[in-house]
């Protein structure tokens, strides 16, 4: 059984890889990351996700716990999560216990991402085969989850032991840490998160294979969960698109002659997941568009992507975060984003139908405020030329 959910209550966010091209100033990179997620803040994002990468010379943040420790002190509401910690690169007593430190730093602010890794260079430089990063993310995972409950822990495997571990403090205000686990298209993403008991981050979720598994890996999670003594929440399962926004679909199209032939080459030559085919390179935003990956336009194309999305997950689900990338000039992502939270959000959020109601009822009533305010108005100018005649007499 999970819980129902309305489109309405949807909230909004960012997945920061995040991915930056070679010829760019590293320390104005991070700078630059940092800086939207203080005007995700100010536009009154709910979350963001900050990702963990070590190889390939263009995600730079290794460590999204440092990221987030200084936006914590820098943003005002904005949740912060970790999208993800790659699991097979960490003792879990280290990571359990740092993380519970951030989760005290922060006022309980932060949510714990967790996958296995995305870049085989990554796991190649410490020596792990990536046939084994799964396995070592759930070892790592049913771990970390009994930790954080506050269990004792004693486990020993080929790459850790934890002899009667513990952590030393409790969640901040005794609020458990959310836990949420990644997933694209194999089953196995969903199986971890029903074996564990977390939420889930479906990465890519608008690419036509994600589509086409959402529901199919929610039911796997929700049957894994059950059999496991959990339940899922559909209001923590969270979806990752791809979108951009300009004034006009033309003007969305000429920004992404900036970055996104840069994008595309970087996950065809670093990243593992091959983004536009080699035959549809000479025009890849409409590729995108057509097979239904990315919302290139105006906001109205993004409310359609996030309708689609609902409709496919077959239920819905919590959270729609936008992959932050570069495609676009810094200033064309900032009013990109801006406009998502002027035009898309109250469209999904409904926030403006109480307006709508008033200003229906006025514009439909307004013949008649309109007689009554002029009927008043005369009646003050007869009670001044009364009170002046009175006057008069007196004189």
């Amino acid at each position: 059984m999970t819980t129902t959910v309305a489109l309405e209550n949807l909230r909004f966010g960012i997945f920061l890889p995040p991915i930056h091209m070679n010829h760019e100033n590293p320390t104005l990179c991070i700078d630059r990351d940092m800086k939207v997620v203080e005007h995700l803040d100010a536009l009154g994002f709910h979350e963001a996700w900050i990702g963990e990468h070590h190889s390939g010379g263009g995600e730079l943040i290794a460590s999204p716990e440092l990221f987030i420790a200084v936006m914590a002190e820098r943003t005002r509401s904005i949740r912060l999560g970790t999208g993800v910690n790659s699991l097979p690169y960490h003792h879990p007593m280290i990571l359990a216990d740092r993380w519970m430190q951030l989760h005290h730093m922060t006022r309980g602010r932060v949510m714990f991402g967790c996958g296995p890794g995305s870049l085989p260079s990554d796991a190649k430089m410490m020596g792990i085969p990536v046939s084994k990063q799964r396995d070592r993310m759930e070892e790592a995972l049913a771990c970390i989850t009994a930790l954080m409950r506050g269990e004792t822990v004693s486990y020993s495997c080929e790459w850790f032991t934890l002899e009667n571990a513990s952590l030393q403090m409790r969640p901040y205000n005794n609020v458990p840490v959310e836990i949420s686990t990644a997933c694209v298209v194999s089953p196995s993403g969903p199986m971890a998160a029903g074996r564990y008991g977390t939420s889930m981050m479906t990465i890519s979720a608008t690419s036509p294979a994600a589509m086409e598994a959402a529901e199919r890996n929610w039911n796997i999670a929700c049957e894994i969960a059950a059999a496991n003594g959990h339940s899922m929440d559909r209001r923590q399962w969270r979806m990752v698109g791809f979108a951009h926004i300009a004034e006009s679909r033309e003007q969305a199209r000429r920004d992404m002659e900036y970055g996104l032939k840069d994008w595309i080459d970087y996950y065809k030559t670093i990243g593992t997941l091959p983004i536009v085919p080699e035959e549809h390179m000479d025009d890849p935003v409409t590729y995108m568009i057509d097979t239904g990956l990315a919302a290139i336009g105006t906001p109205d194309d993004v409310v359609e992507q996030i309708e689609k999305l609902w409709n496919a997950s077959g239920g819905g689900f919590g959270s729609y975060l936008i992959c932050d990338l570069n495609w676009a000039p810094f200033e064309a992502k900032l009013k990109s984003y801006e406009l998502f939270a002027r035009y898309v959000m109250p469209r999904i959020n409904n926030m403006n139908r109480q307006r709508d109601v008033q200003h229906d009822w006025i514009k439909a009533e307004h013949a008649g405020f309109k007689s009554s305010q002029e009927a008043a108005m005369q009646a003050q100018f007869k009670k001044l030329e009364a009170l002046q005649k009175d006057i008069g007499k007196q004189a």
